[in-house]
């Protein structure tokens, strides 16, 4: 596990994953596993990867009135994620490889897209080789993130492109602890002593 250091007292978990812990993270974010595109000294903001919706990519490019091509095969039935509750009207695209689209920021091999034109892509049966949609995000404010990771709110462990894209979504929370040595959810507890 390695976050970098931002200044002297805060930790850069920028492209790691946060794992809820049972009983300290409630509401829309209990039993996540989110991942963090950029933490800065402003705040943070992540994408709840571990949470499908109902709403299918074909869905969603068709609501998005893009003509699909029968090229766009198994990806059509894909599902959008629940991102986070923030901005849950809006799009965000995380994929590999991190080729830039219209508005992309890169985050090392992968990148994060909010433009059209990936969608766009992706209808006529190209675009990323890997990505994960979804329909908001999970936001936090200067400071907001340290006070919650000092609460044992959140466990964190680099992220890695398998659990990212690869492993089935409901599979994605129990592979993100085994990073970690936790090979059984039931064992954690909310509560952590300090001496």
């Amino acid at each position: 596990m390695t976050a970098t250091l931002q200044s002297e007292n805060t930790v850069n978990l920028s492209r790691q994953l946060l794992v809820a812990m049972p009983g300290k993270v409630m509401g829309s974010l209990a039993n996540t596993v989110i991942y963090i595109c950029e933490h800065t000294e402003q705040g943070a903001l992540g994408l709840v990867i571990n949470r499908p919706t109902d709403l299918t990519v074909g869905d969603l490019l068709k609501r998005l009135d893009l003509p699909l091509s029968l090229e766009i095969g198994p990806r059509e039935q894909s599902p959008v994620f629940f991102g986070g509750p923030v901005q849950t009207d809006r799009g965000f695209v995380l994929h590999m490889p991190a080729h830039g689209y219209g508005s992309s920021i890169q985050l090392g091999d992968i990148a994060l897209t909010t433009s059209r034109d990936v969608l766009q892509d992706v209808a006529v049966g190209k675009g990323p080789e890997h990505m994960l949609i979804t329909l908001g995000y999970a936001g936090w404010g200067a400071g907001q993130l340290e006070d919650e990771l000092a609460q044992n709110a959140w466990l964190h462990v680099d992220a890695n492109n398998h659990i990212l894209f690869d492993l089935e979504p409901e599979k994605r929370y129990e592979a993100a602890l085994a990073q970690l040595g936790i090979d059984n959810p039931i064992m954690l507890s909310g509560d952590a002593g300090h001496a």
